[in-house]
Order: structure tokens, then C-alpha cells, then sequence
């Protein structure tokens, strides 16, 4: 099948601006990227822009269209002895016209570059690496919150170099893979993409004779004290942003973010869960059988609690709002308080006999003293009849 015309193709005059081929290329090239075609339609889509991305790929380049004006496409024909260029193959540039121009429209489809952006020099600039921090703190702390200072690492900019990273004497040099740019284009396929360039990782910069003190990089490591305000009700594993304090960016690149993530000690009498608190209490068997009040412990001092006559092992009181108040409450959560009944042990003779005395007395009495042991009884009765 014959070629159809590269002007036809982009639909614009033969007269047509270097601008006006770009923006008509942008346009099909944004119509029928196979990202945005799929299904039945795909096939089609994928003809058409192989067929821009051709004659925008002629027609961007001085020399290519000049022969085509004047020969047609015999003129650039690759078969043809004075053709000179492959379809798909590098420019001059070593990807040609097509690549800057590509490169704008796959920004725009998926959103930007690799990973950073240009800056006021044309060279990549990239964010620096979030950094975490993990910090203990007691159950206490945690309810009331707590202000407190930290040490983590951080960068200062070289005092030997002065940032630049070359040896005294001595300056960085532009890279020649790059020309500077940070940035390299690799064609796979039809694509072309932005890539970082791997022989100055982004910087644009090579240093022949790297400065002894940093290594090359232009800054050394310290370390800097911050200030840490710890909200009251935080809980385990939340995380306190500090904006600014993580690795520097590249290139004049924004740094990262420092993030403070809480450990909260195992407390000897509290368990938390959620913005509620559990404790056990040892109560003795005397006054869980009789009754009274009992003192229990809370994150703000002591409560008491009025232990009712028979009080049975496992119940559990409920003291309402002397939980914690979380960092998103609008209120304090309850402090379970779990009986735990004791027996008496090491007893002596007497102690011996007076609670023999006790349970034969009981026994008297009748099921009245053990309810719960006159049910367990007939329900084991009822397994094996």
C-alpha cells in the first residue's frame, strides 16, 4: 500500500512551522496512543500513530524534509542509497526530534517524568528520601503526651568543596552522555522514554578528581537535634511527620520527610486497647465472699470500687471515662477493672481447720452457697447419661 503524504498524515500545509508539525503531531499522538485505544479500535489506533510518529519524525528534521519536498518519499526511502535514515533508528541527536517531542506527550499521559523534574538549568532535580524514626515511649507519655528531643542524622554542605564536590582546584564537568541534562532517552519499540542518565545519576555533572573530605558528594553527614511534640492520646504505631527533616534532595531538589513512629512500652498493670484500659485486680476470697469497697489503679491515681457480697472470680467493673482520650476522640475511653479471686495458700493448722470448719458448714447449707457448681454438676450429668 502506498504511503500517504507526511503533510496529509499530520494535516498541515507544506509551508507548515516547525511549532505547527509539533503541535498537530502532539495532538494525533495524544488521539491514538494505544494506552488510550483499546479493544476493537486498538489495531487501527496503532497504525495511525506509528504513521504520525513517521512523518512527524521526517518533517521535524531540516535535512529529512528538504529531500522529501524535493524527492518525495523515494527521497527518504531507506532502501534508496541516498535515504540515510531508518524508521525508528537514532538521529543526529542519537534519537532525533521525535524523542523531545514524544517525551512531552508521555508526561502527559502518565502524569510527569521518572521519578523527578527539571530544573531552572534543564537538569533533573529530585526529591530526597523520606526518612523513619522509631521512638519508645511509656503508656503514661502516650495518654498525656509528652514534648522531647531527638537525634537522627542529617547533611551539611561540605566545608572543603563547598558543595560542588571536586577536589580544591579543581570543577565538575558537564557529562557527556547526557550533555548535561540529567536525563537520557531510550527507545523501546515505538517508545521513546525519559530515563535518568547512568553516567552521572542525574546530576549532569561528572567530577574527574572527587573532593577527599566528602567522596565526591558534596556534603557530609551530621547529626541535628529536633524538637518532638508527642499529641496526648496517640497510639501504637502512629506516625508524627516532621516536613523537611529527611535526605536531602538532588540537584536542588525538595528533601524528604522524617517520620516518628511510636512504640508504646508494655505497662506492668495496663493493657490498652483503643482509647479503653484493662487491669486485673487481686481481690482475696474473704472480701470477694463479703464484700466492700476496694482501692484500684488509674493513669491519674486511685479509684475505688464497691465490691458487692459473692463477688465470683472474672467480673469485671467498669469505671467510665478513665480510659485515655485519643488523638481523634471527642472523649476519654472506660477502664475495665477484671476480678481476679485468690486462694489462700502457705495456711497453717488452724487456718486449716478453720476452713474445713467453713466448707462443712457450707456443705450444710445446701446448693444456696455454690450455684454455679450445682449447674456445672447437672450439665456434666446430662454429657454422660
Amino acid at each position: 500500500m502506498a504511503k500517504r503524504d507526511y503533510y496529509d498524515v499530520l494535516g498541515v500545509a507544506k509551508n507548515a512551522s516547525e511549532d505547527d508539525i509539533k503541535k498537530a503531531y502532539r495532538k494525533l499522538a495524544m488521539k491514538y496512543h494505544p494506552d488510550r485505544n483499546q479493544g476493537d479500535d486498538a489495531k487501527t489506533a496503532e497504525e495511525k500513530f506509528k504513521e504520525a510518529k513517521e512523518a512527524y519524525e521526517m518533517l521535524s528534521d531540516a535535512q529529512k524534509r528538504a529531500a522529501y519536498d524535493q524527492y518525495g518519499h523515494a527521497g527518504v526511502d531507506p532502501s534508496m542509497a541516498g535515504g540515510g535514515f531508518r524508521p525508528g533508528g537514532p538521529g543526529a541527536d542519537g534519537f532525533g526530534g521525535f524523542a523531545e517531542a514524544f517525551g512531552d506527550i508521555f508526561g502527559d499521559i502518565f502524569g510527569g517524568g521518572q521519578g523527578g523534574r527539571r530544573g531552572a538549568g534543564g537538569q533533573q532535580v529530585f526529591r530526597g528520601s523520606d526518612l523513619s524514626y522509631a521512638m519508645e515511649i511509656t503508656l503514661e507519655e502516650a495518654a498525656s503526651g509528652k514534648e522531647t528531643q531527638i537525634r537522627i542524622p542529617s547533611w551539611d554542605t561540605c566545608d572543603t568543596c563547598h558543595g560542588s564536590g571536586a577536589k580544591p582546584g579543581t570543577s565538575p564537568k558537564t557529562c557527556s552522555t547526557c550533555g548535561g541534562a540529567g536525563t537520557v532517552h531510550m527507545r523501546q519499540g515505538f517508545f521513546s522514554i525519559q530515563q535518568t542518565c547512568p553516567h552521572c545519576h542525574g546530576s549532569g555533572k561528572i567530577i574527574p578528581e572527587p573532593c577527599t573530605t566528602c567522596s565526591g558528594q558534596g556534603k557530609i553527614k551530621r547529626h541535628k537535634t529536633l524538637e518532638v511534640k508527642i499529641p496526648a492520646g496517640i497510639g501504637e504505631g502512629m506516625r508524627i511527620r516532621s516536613v523537611g527533616n529527611g535526605e536531602p534532595g538532588t540537584n536542588g531538589g525538595p528533601p524528604g520527610d522524617l517520620y516518628i513512629e511510636i512504640r508504646i512500652r508494655q505497662h506492668d498493670i495496663f493493657e490498652r486497647d483503643g482509647d479503653d484500659l484493662h487491669c486485673t485486680v487481686p481481690v482475696g476470697l474473704t472480701t470477694a465472699a463479703l464484700g466492700g469497697s476496694i482501692e484500684v489503679p488509674t493513669l491519674n491515681g486511685k479509684a475505688e470500687i464497691e465490691l458487692p457480697e459473692g463477688t465470683q472470680h472474672g467480673k469485671t467493673f467498669r469505671l467510665r471515662g478513665k480510659g485515655i482520650k485519643g488523638v481523634r476522640s471527642s472523649y476519654p475511653g472506660d477502664l475495665y477493672c477484671h476480678v481476679q479471686v485468690e486462694t489462700p495458700i502457705k495456711l497453717t493448722e488452724h487456718q486449716r481447720k478453720l476452713l474445713k470448719e467453713l466448707d462443712e458448714s457450707f456443705r450444710k447449707g445446701g446448693e444456696k452457697h455454690s450455684p454455679n457448681a450445682k449447674s456445672w454438676t447437672d450439665r456434666v450429668r446430662d454429657l454422660f447419661k
